[in-house]
């Protein structure tokens, strides 16, 4: 049996893991969190996306970079990995959800959810040093434009983001935690968010939540992946062993560490597929929901292509502007830095169609018609700097399972209707975009030819419900038939929030782990 026994160990170190640690280790508990990826340093991060070895996350091919791609049957995944999670590669942005997202879902009835939230959320965004976007750029011009084409300017604004907004490319003591966090330097808008900040502007979770866990004692294991958990009963007390490996060695040597709690936080795909794997090996009381209740945000990414070299739109930070087109929908457009044209080699013409050969010869016809168009439109020079990623997001709901398969995970649906690629109102809003911004809509081979819509907002898997027959945690977060056990991430969202959900993944992990006492008076209870 190991030595070293920790009150906590956090599987994971995403938005749920991060404060998961910083709050365990201020109340006192000894931590170790322990994270599939990689550290990465400032200088670390790829200046374009077309360095794959530092970009993607591909094992089987030695690349240990901070983005995996996963595809399902049903749906496509965009993911982050490394010491921040999602935090490294994601567009920064801090929305709430509107009203309808609270009382949807397992979740809805167990509390009065966005009244209780709001304290939370404020602690988020303190956390996550929350800024109004002080820039639009070219592609937040033409969105405020369709607004107000469609006599909606007042629902287009620019976003809420987490980046330090100081003076560009100067570097200043901590701006946000009395001078205990690291140097912060002020955004360049060079439109890298979503490869790694180079520039140290990025607010990722290395820099907060994590940052002040381990100046608390919390360690941090990187590049070590959990694969069995075993509960073991000793003198009265539950305690727990954790088998983990080495996730970027060919040689994964395992290893074993006590804990007498266990936070899930590896995101759905990591927490669903341990879940999974656990409740038929060896924790056979986790609840037969596993797995169910996935949600995909119901998106869709378009990338709007112009071959007119006087624009460019990937200055400013990834996402700068939001326009909320119905109670629904939610438009946002996307920037990557210009070099940074890796997704032209998937790219096809957006067209929609009932099945595969429809959409084929839809594609042909438009390469057939517009020759000499989508000649110029694929070989821009930079097509980061000629592209726009319009993001679609909506409430309307329709679920997925994911189940065990002989290799790998599977998906199925399970309610609603089944995901799709191709929703008529991201077509037309992508149109009236393109209408004013002269570009053309491409989106990935995944959807254009297989009808596999792509979201970088998965949820669900392990949600909250009132009890086992309902979900797999309570409404403060412990997962049922285990004690000392909780779920801190995107799988515990059983709803659509319809915008990005990292500032609600924070808020719901800070309410939950206020709810555990400090370390010292746990042990005068005890006593």
């Amino acid at each position: 049996m190991p030595d070293t026994i920790y009150d906590y160990i956090i599987i994971g170190s995403g938005f749920g893991g991060a404060v998961s640690a910083l709050r365990l280790s201020e109340k006192g508990y000894k931590v170790l969190v322990i994270e599939k990826g990689k550290w990465y340093r400032n200088e670390d991060f790829p200046k374009s996306n077309w360095n794959l070895r530092k970009w993607l996350w591909l094992p089987s091919l030695h690349f240990f970079g901070i983005m995996k791609m996963t595809f399902f049957r049903h749906i496509g995944i965009l993911s982050g990995t490394g010491v921040g999670g999602g935090s490294l590669v994601y567009a920064n942005t801090l929305a709430q959800p509107k009203t309808t997202f609270y009382k949807t879902g397992s979740w809805g009835h167990l509390a009065e959810w966005e009244k209780e939230l709001q304290p939370f959320y404020k602690t988020a965004e303190e956390m996550l040093g929350a800024a109004v976007n002080p820039r639009l750029e070219l592609g937040d011009s033409y969105l405020k434009e369709l607004a107000k084409k469609q006599n909606r300017e007042k629902h287009f604004e620019p976003t809420k983001v987490s980046v330090f907004f100081g003076e560009a490319d100067v570097t200043v003591a901590d701006p946000y935690f009395n001078g205990k966090g690291p140097d912060r330097t002020g955004c360049n808008s060079c439109g890298g968010c979503m490869t790694g900040c180079r520039y140290n502007a990025k607010n990722s979770l290395d820099k907060n939540y994590l940052y002040l866990a381990r100046n608390n004692g919390a360690e941090i294991l990187a590049e070590q992946e959990v694969t069995d958990i075993r509960e073991i009963k000793t003198a009265g007390e539950t305690q727990y062993e954790l088998t983990y490996r080495d996730s970027t060695r060919f040689l994964k040597r395992k290893r074993k560490v006590m804990s007498r709690g266990v936070v899930f936080a590896g995101g759905v795909l990591g927490t669903v597929k341990l879940l999974l794997k656990l409740k038929k090996e060896s924790l056979p009381r986790l609840s037969d929901k596993v797995g169910d209740d996935i949600r995909t945000n119901n998106e869709s990414l378009i990338f709007s292509v112009s071959a007119d070299k006087e624009k460019d739109f990937s200055k400013g930070v990834a996402i700068g502007s939001i326009y909320h087109a119905d109670e629904n929908t939610h438009l946002e457009p996307v920037r990557y830095a210009r070099g940074s044209g890796f997704w032209r080699t998937g790219m096809l013409p957006f067209v929609m169609g009932k099945n595969f050969l429809i959409r084929f010869i839809r594609i042909l016809g438009e390469f057939v018609r517009h020759p000499v168009v989508y000649f110029k439109l694929y070989t821009v020079g930079d097509y980061a700097k000629h592209s726009v990623v319009l993001l679609f997001m909506q409430h309307i709901d329709s679920k997925l399972s994911l189940r065990r398969g002989l290799f790998r995970m599977k998906s199925k649906v399970t309610e609603g209707i089944r995901p799709t690629a191709h929703i008529p109102d991201a077509r037309k809003l992508a149109d009236a975009f393109n209408s004013i911004s002269g570009g053309k809509s491409f989106v990935y081979l995944t959807e254009s030819v297989f009808n596999i819509p792509s979201t970088a907002h998965i949820l669900g898997g392990a949600v909250m419900g009132a009890d086992q027959a309902e979900g797999v945690i309570d409404k403060d977060n412990k997962v049922f038939g285990y004690d000392n056990m909780y779920v801190c991430d995107g799988s515990m969202i059983s709803a659509n929030p319809g915008v990005n959900p990292s500032l609600t993944i924070t808020a719901i992990c800070e309410r939950a782990m206020s709810k555990i006492q400090n370390c010292n008076d746990l042990e005068k209870t005890m006593l």
